[in-house]
């Protein structure tokens, strides 16, 4: 079992041949499929809904990781599942009910996340910690593929681990945003476990199966 789970963002693949693209990463070993959805409004960009969801569940099994970066993200859970994802990870900043929230996604049978921008404190979600299965630490500020990595960010990763294993309590700690084979293991380093990354994947010069290799390789390095 990879001690690392590389979960490779579709927001940068050619939309063109999706499916190809997803099919190059499964076989190229992503454990995850990552699927960011924005509205134009919570942050500067539009990009996916359910249709896309929908449309990659029918070329893989791997399982669909939906981040919502999207205002009002209650209103969306039951289609989102309905088009096979398979977990699905909501903003603090977006939640004002976020317990609520949290607990309609495990009510559809999904498991759940919870996601934190840059700006925003790993303490903000400590009363929601044992009610999620992720923590998506953005290490961008959302909205847009290859932006540069916050290092700013790497001790809020080292603060939700220390918290979290201080509780033995056991959702993961993601990070999304600027992750490359050189800014993976710092990430990793710190405490990050699953790995988003968009441009490092589909952008690779040499193909998508050797961009997931070259994360590989720079994550099996990282120090424990």
């Amino acid at each position: 079992m990879n001690r690392y789970l590389l979960a490779p963002s579709i927001l940068s693949a050619d939309f063109a041949n999706l499916g190809d693209a997803i099919g190059e990463a499964e076989a190229g070993g992503a454990d995850w499929i990552h699927i960011d959805v924005m509205d134009g409004h919570f942050v500067p960009n539009l990009t996916m809904g359910p249709v896309v969801v929908e449309a990659c569940r029918r070329v893989t099994e791997l399982p669909l990781d939906v981040h919502l970066m999207v205002e009002r993200p209650e209103d969306l859970l039951r289609a989102f599942a309905q088009a096979g994802a398979d977990h699905i990870t909501v903003h603090i900043e977006a939640c004002p009910h976020i317990h609520r929230t949290l607990s309609d996604i495990r009510d559809l049978g999904l498991k759940a996340g919870v996601a934190l921008n840059p700006g925003t404190p790993a303490n903000a979600i400590s009363e929601v910690l044992p009610l999620v299965d992720t923590v998506l630490v953005m290490t961008v500020n959302p909205g847009y593929s290859g932006q540069p990595f916050l290092e700013e960010v790497v001790q809020k990763i080292a603060t939700l681990r220390d918290g979290r294993d201080g509780r033995g309590l056991g959702a993961r700690i993601q990070v999304d945003g600027g992750i490359t084979a050189q800014t993976a293991p710092r990430a990793a380093e710190a405490g990050a476990e699953v790995f988003v990354a968009a441009s490092a994947v589909f952008g690779h010069p040499e193909g998508i199966g050797a961009g997931i290799r070259e994360l590989r390789q720079a994550l099996h390095s990282a120090p424990a």
